[in-house]
C-alpha cells in the first residue's frame, strides 16, 4: 500500500502539535535554554529536564498540564551524525506533560488521535511497543484504541522502561513506530529494523519511585512525560529518506554545498556525510551561542568549540578552503527566527564567535598538517617507536608529506600510533581518513584499532559526564524531598529569625541529632541566610538554642531547599528543634557592596566600552567580585580607568535602591537587564538604582550606592575567546586591598632607600644593570668554553678521512657547549665532534657536530646519533643531520656515554 502524506513543513508540524494539546487544556510553555538550571547536566538533553523539580516534588507545578517544543543537545553519539538517518546533536523535542493530572488512558488516546487524525498517518502503518510487564498499557492499546494484538510489541526494560538513574522517579514506556514498508507484512515484526521502522513518539508513564535497594514504590502523583522528535515527524510527512533532507536542515546543507560548488544529490556518500554534519552542527552552534555559550576548553564551551571545529573540518573535506561558517549560519538563523527570535537578535554575536573560532582553527589545522608531516618523517627515520606519545614540539621546518625528499628510505611496515592519529583528530581536527591517505603515500600505516580504542574512551567519558539526567538531590535529600517543603527565605529584610530544624545530614546520611564537633548539613523551614546563587556566595552566621551553637560556613540551594553547611560547636542539635538563626552582618554587608558594584560595573561597561556587552558570569564573595562579559577585545588602560571612575561617581551620587516584584514582561518593558540564558519565573525581582542600573536579580544589595564607599578594579584579562574578566573590590575590601599595597610600597621603599614615587625608576635601573651583567656573564662563559675547547684540538683522532673528537667540558652550559662544538668542527674540517658536560647537579648536556662527509657519505645523522647516546644518561634529544643537541639527568653516566659515542663513531666511519 502506497502512502503520500500531506506535506507539512517543520513549523507547521510544531504548531499543530502545540495547538492540539493547547486545545486539550495544556499551557504552551516556551523552550528552556540549552544551558539548564540543573547543575548535574551540562546541557538540556531532554524535553522533560526543565520539569525535573516538579517530577521530584520539590516544586509545585504552575499548571497541571503543559506542552513544549524544547531545544535539546546531545553529543554522546556525535560520530553517528550524518552516517545514520536520524542521529543529531541538536534536535527539537515536542512534548506534552501531566503533573499528577491525566495518566495512561488519556495520554495514549491523545497520542493516537494526534498521529492519525492531526498528522494523518494511516493506522495500518503504525506499530506500538509497551513494557513487557505493562498489561494495563497493552490492554488500552488493544481494547480502547483497537490495535491488533500482533501489532503491539512487548519489549524489555532496556527499551521500554524509563529511569532517571539508579534511584528516583521511573516508569514504563509505550512508543509509536511508523512503518515505511508495510508491504513486508505483519509476520516477524522487528522494531529494531530502523530501515523499516522509525520510533517517533515516546510516552513515559512515570508511576514509580525506585529506592537505593531497587524497590519500586507507586508515586502518590503519577506523571506523563512524552516526546515526539520534530525532525523524525518531518521525515515521515515530507517523504524524504532521512531527517537531513527535511526543510529543517536541508537548506543549511544546500548553502554549504553551494559554497563548495557541489550538488548534494549527485555527491558520493562520503561527501553527503560531510554536508549532513555541517547541516546538523551549524544548527547546534547557532542555538548554543544564542543561549550564551562561548567556545572554550572546558564544559559547554568545549562542546561548542568541538562542534565548530567539526564543521570547519568537514568543510575542508568537501573542498571549502576559506572561511564559510558565518554564511551557513545565516541560513540556520533564517530557518529558526520565527520560533526562536533570539537567534536573529543575537546574529552579530553568533557570527563574531563563529568567525573567531574558525580563524583560530584554520591556523590550528595548518599546525596539524605540519605535525603530521613531522610524525611521518620520524616514523620513516625510525626515530620514534610505533606507540610513542605525540611529540610536543612542532619543528617549523617539518615538511608536509608531499615535500619529503624522494630519496628518503621508507620504513616498510612503519606505523603511526593510534594515539597520535587520535590527537591529530581530536586536537587538530584531522580526520582519520586523511591521516591514513597521507601515511599510505609515504609507505606507512595507521593503527586504526588503537585509534578506535582512544575514540571509545572519549565516548565513554562524554556519556558518563554529560548524558545522564539525575533526578535525585545530594546525599539523602532525595528520600526527604517528598516531606520537605521549599525553604522560606526571610533574608531580604530580616537578619535574624526563628527557624525549625527539618532535617540534619551527616556525611550524606539523614540523622535525628548531631553532637559537638560534627560537620552537618541542615534544612530549616525558613531562614535569613542567603543561599549561593546568581554568583553571590552564601551567608555565614550561627544557629543557636540554649547551649547548642552551630557555626554556619556556607549555604547552598537544591531547587528551593536551602542547605546550611556548618559544624556543631556546642551542645546537641536535633531535628524538630527551634533555633535562633542569625547571619554574620559584617559578611552580608561586604557581599551586598560587592554585588551592587557588579551591577554598576555592567552599566559602566555598556556606557563606556560597548552597549552590546552582556554578562557571561559573575562571582560575588565577601572580599572581592569577579565579572565576566562578552567582548571581542581587551580594554585599554584608559577605558579601565574610565569604568572605575564612573562606578565611583555613581557611588558618590548616592542613588537609592528601588526593589520591586513584577511580571517578567513588565520588567522587560521597563528595560531591566536580564542575565542571558537565565530562566526566570513569571514574577521577577527587579533591583533598580534609578538612572544607573536596573536588573533582574535575587541577590542582596545595599539600600543606597553610597553605602559601597569605594570601588577599585584590580585586573582586566581575557579568559577565553571573546570573554573578558574584571576582578575588583568594593567597600571595606578596598581598604584591605590598599593596606596590603601600602605595606608592600613601604617595604620596597625601605629596601631601595627611595620614596614611593622614585621606586619605578630605581627598579628599572636595577633591571637594566642586571641585564647588562647577565650579557657579560654569558659572553664570559662562551669565551671560557672556547678557550677550553681550543685545548682539545690536539686530542682529535683520525679515522679514515675523518677526524673525530669526543670529550667532556666540565661545568659548561648548553649554549656554550654548542658554540664550542661548532667552532671545533669548523677548525677540524671533515670531522665528527661530540661534547658533553654537566653544568649543574642532575643535568647533562650533549652536542654533536658532523661535517658533510660524515652525515652524507657515511650516513651518520647527528640527531639520531646524539639521541641514542643521551639515553645512557636517562635522556634524549635530536636535531638536524649535521648538528644536534640532547640532554639527560644522570651525570654519573656521562663518561660512559662519551665512551660509547667514541666507539660508535669509530665503527661508523671505518
Amino acid at each position: 500500500m502506497s502512502f503520500s502524506p500531506q506535506f507539512l513543513n517543520g513549523s507547521e508540524i510544531r504548531q499543530k502539535f502545540l495547538n492540539f494539546y493547547a486545545e486539550h487544556g495544556h499551557k504552551i510553555l516556551p523552550s528552556a535554554s540549552l544551558v539548564p538550571e540543573d547543575p548535574t547536566v551540562l546541557l538540556t538533553i531532554a524535553g522533560m529536564l526543565p520539569f525535573k523539580p516538579i517530577f521530584l516534588g520539590q516544586r509545585p507545578p504552575e499548571v497541571p498540564r503543559a506542552t513544549t517544543s524544547q531545544k535539546c543537545i546531545r553529543t554522546n553519539d556525535i560520530e553517528n551524525v550524518g552516517r545514520t538517518a536520524r542521529h543529531h546533536t541538536f534536535f527539537e523535542m515536542l512534548g506534552n506533560f501531566s503533573f499528577g493530572d491525566y495518566f495512561k488512558t488519556q495520554a495514549i488516546a491523545w497520542g493516537w488521535e494526534l498521529s492519525t487524525e492531526v498528522f494523518g498517518l494511516p493506522p495500518e502503518r503504525l506499530v506500538v511497543s509497551v513494557f513487557e510487564e505493562d498489561d494495563e498499557a497493552f490492554e488500552i492499546w488493544r481494547d480502547k484504541i483497537g490495535i491488533p494484538a500482533h501489532r503491539i510489541q512487548r519489549m524489555g526494560e532496556d527499551d521500554n522502561f524509563w529511569k532517571s538513574g539508579p534511584t528516583g522517579p521511573c516508569g514504563p514506556c509505550s512508543e509509536i513506530y511508523y512503518d515505511f514498508h508495510p508491504e513486508l507484512g505483519d509476520d516477524n515484526i522487528d522494531l529494531e529494523d530502523d530501515t523499516r521502522f522509525i520510533e517517533f513518539y515516546n510516552l513515559v508513564f512515570m508511576q514509580y519511585n525506585r529506592d537505593a535497594d531497587g524497590n519500586l514504590t507507586p508515586l502518590q502523583n503519577k506523571n506523563i512525560d512524552t516526546g515526539m522528535g520534530l525532525e523524525r515527524m518531518a521525515q515521515i510527512l515530507q517523504s524524504v529518506p532521512n531527517n537531513y533532507e527535511t526543510d529543517l536542515i536541508f537548506p543549511i546543507i544546500k548553502t554549504a554545498a553551494d559554497i563548495a560548488g557541489i550538488d548534494y544529490k549527485k555527491s558520493d556518500a562520503k561527501t553527503q556525510v560531510s554536508l549532513k554534519v555541517i547541516g546538523d552542527h551549524v544548527r547546534a552552534v547557532v542555538h548554543l551561542i544564542t543561549d550564551g555559550v562561548t567556545a572554550s576548553n572546558i564544559g559547554r564551551g568545549y562542546i561548542l568549540r568541538r562542534l565548530i571545529r567539526r564543521v570547519v573540518r568537514h568543510g575542508r573535506l568537501i573542498g571549502i578552503e576559506g572561511e564559510f561558517t558565518t554564511k551557513v549560519a545565516e541560513t540556520a538563523i533564517r530557518l529558526s527566527e520565527d520560533i526562536y527570535p533570539q537567534t536573529r537578535e543575537r546574529e552579530a554575536v553568533i557570527k563574531a564567535e563563529l568567525q573567531r573560532e574558525e580563524e583560530r582553527f584554520l591556523e590550528t589545522l595548518e599546525r596539524g598538517e605540519k605535525l603530521l608531516a613531522d610524525i611521518i618523517e620520524k616514523a620513516i627515520n625510525k626515530e620514534i617507536p610505533p606507540q610513542s606519545p605525540l611529540s610536543k614540539e612542532i619543528p617549523p621546518q617539518s615538511p608536509l608529506s608531499k615535500e619529503i625528499p624522494p630519496q628518503s628510505p621508507l620504513s616498510k611496515g612503519g606505523l603511526i600510533s593510534g594515539k597520535d592519529a587520535f590527537v591529530l583528530y581530536d586536537t587538530y581536527g584531522f580526520p582519520l581518513e586523511l591521516t591514513q591517505e597521507i601515511a599510505e603515500e609515504n609507505g606507512l600505516t595507521v593503527d586504526v584499532e588503537g585509534f578506535e580504542s582512544e575514540m571509545e574512551e572519549q565516548r565513554n567519558r562524554s556519556k558518563d559526564a554529560h548524558e545522564t539526567i539525575d533526578l535525585t538531590i545530594q546525599g539523602s535529600l532525595d528520600k526527604l524531598a517528598e516531606n520537605i517543603h521549599p525553604t522560606a527565605f526571610l533574608g531580604y529584610s530580616e537578619p535574624v529569625s526563628e527557624a525549625l530544624v527539618k532535617a540534619i545530614l551527616v556525611e550524606g546520611k539523614s540523622v535525628e541529632s548531631a553532637e559537638a564537633g560534627t560537620k552537618v548539613q541542615i534544612v530549616l523551614d525558613q531562614t535569613p541566610f542567603y543561599a549561593e546563587s546568581g554568583g553571590q556566595i552564601g551567608d555565614r552566621g550561627f544557629l543557636s538554642f540554649g547551649e547548642t551553637v552551630v557555626r554556619v560556613e556556607d549555604v547552598q540551594k537544591e531547587s528551593n531547599i536551602f542547605i546550611h553547611l556548618g559544624k556543631v560547636e556546642r551542645g546537641i542539635l536535633t531535628v524538630g528543634m527551634t533555633v535562633n538563626a542569625q547571619i554574620d552582618r559584617a559578611c552580608r554587608r561586604r557581599a551586598q557592596a560587592n554585588h551592587t558594584a557588579t551591577h554598576l560595573l555592567q552599566s559602566a561597561l555598556k556606557l563606556i566600552v560597548d552597549p552590546a556587552i552582556s554578562q557571561a558570569g559573575s562571582m560575588v564573595s565577601f572580599d572581592r567580585l569577579r565579572f565576566d562579559f562578552n567582548c571581542p577585545r581587551s580594554l585599554t588602560s584608559e577605558e579601565v580607568q574610565q569604568v572605575e571612575d564612573q562606578v565611583n561617581t555613581w557611588i558618590a551620587e548616592a542613588h537609592p535602591a528601588v526593589v520591586a516584584e513584577m511580571p517578567l514582561e513588565e520588567a522587560k518593558a521597563k528595560g531591566a537587564t536580564a542575565m542571558f540564558g537565565e530562566k526566570y519565573s513569571d514574577v521577577v525581582r527587579v533591583v533598580d538604582y534609578t538612572g544607573v542600573s536596573m536588573e533582574l536579580c535575587g541577590g542582596t544589595h545595599v539600600n543606597n550606592t553610597a553605602e559601597i564607599g569605594l570601588f577599585k578594579i584590580v585586573s582586566e584579562t581575557g579568559i577565553s575567546s571573546g570573554i573578558r574578566r574584571i576582578e575588583a573590590v568594593a567597600g571595606q575590601s578596598v581598604l584591605d586591598y590598599l593596606k596590603v599595597r601600602d605595606n608592600v610600597v613601604k617595604e620596597l621603599g625601605d629596601r631601595f632607600k627611595a620614596k614611593p614615587e622614585e621606586l619605578p625608576e630605581r627598579i628599572t635601573n636595577l633591571q637594566n644593570e642586571l641585564k647588562a651583567t647577565q650579557k657579560q656573564l654569558e659572553a664570559a662563559k662562551g669565551e671560557l668554553a672556547i678557550a677550553k675547547s681550543d685545548q682539545l684540538l690536539a686530542e682529535a683522532e683520525t679515522v679514515g678521512e675523518v677526524k673525530i673528537l669526543v670529550a667532556e667540558l666540565p661545568r659548561v652550559d648548553a649554549d656554550s657547549l654548542k658554540t664550542a662544538a661548532e667552532r671545533l668542527q669548523q677548525k677540524l674540517g671533515e670531522s665528527a665532534v661530540v661534547l658533553g658536560s654537566s653544568p649543574e647537579e642532575g643535568k647533562v648536556s650533549l652536542v654533536a657536530a658532523f661535517s658533510a662527509k660524515v652525515h652524507k657519505d657515511k650516513k651518520l645523522q647527528a640527531g639520531k646519533f646524539i639521541g641514542n647516546i643521551a639515553k645512557i644518561c636517562g635522556g634524549g634529544g635530536g636535531g638536524r643531520p649535521n648538528f644536534a643537541q640532547a640532554g639527560g639527568r644522570d651525570a654519573s653516566k656521562l663518561s660512559e656515554a662519551l665512551e660509547s659515542a667514541k666507539t660508535q663513531l669509530v665503527e661508523g666511519l671505518k
